[in-house]
């Protein structure tokens, strides 16, 4: 090993809703706890308000909410199930651990 330490981008997760979403605040809640678990360094979390950011959404697909992207690709487009979340992060996680391997 180099001695250099290579240092990986966290997954970056958003999560598209809008402040009268009553659906999307329940969902929000059960997401961010699986995203916390995760690591907090490992995971950047950022909320979106489609009615701010209307034309990013429809940049992406986003068609219903919430929807959620991760690494600027939509992933789900109405809200996933805790374990299908958690799911797609690790997998993303590892995807990010790869890359560092390869670095290295």
């Amino acid at each position: 090993m180099s001695g250099v330490e290579v240092v990986v981008a966290p997954v970056k997760v958003e999560i598209f809703s809008s402040p009268s979403c009553d659906r999307c605040r329940n969902v929000l809640a059960v997401l961010k706890t699986v995203a916390r678990e995760l690591g907090p360094k490992h995971i950047e979390w950022r909320e979106v308000n489609v009615l701010d950011e209307l034309d990013y959404a429809v940049e992406l697909g986003v068609l219903s909410m919430p929807a959620i992207a991760i690494d600027g690709e939509l992933v789900f487009g109405s809200h996933p199930s805790a374990g299908e979340f958690r799911e797609a992060l690790e997998s993303r996680l590892k995807a990010h651990d790869g890359a560092r391997r390869s670095n290295e």
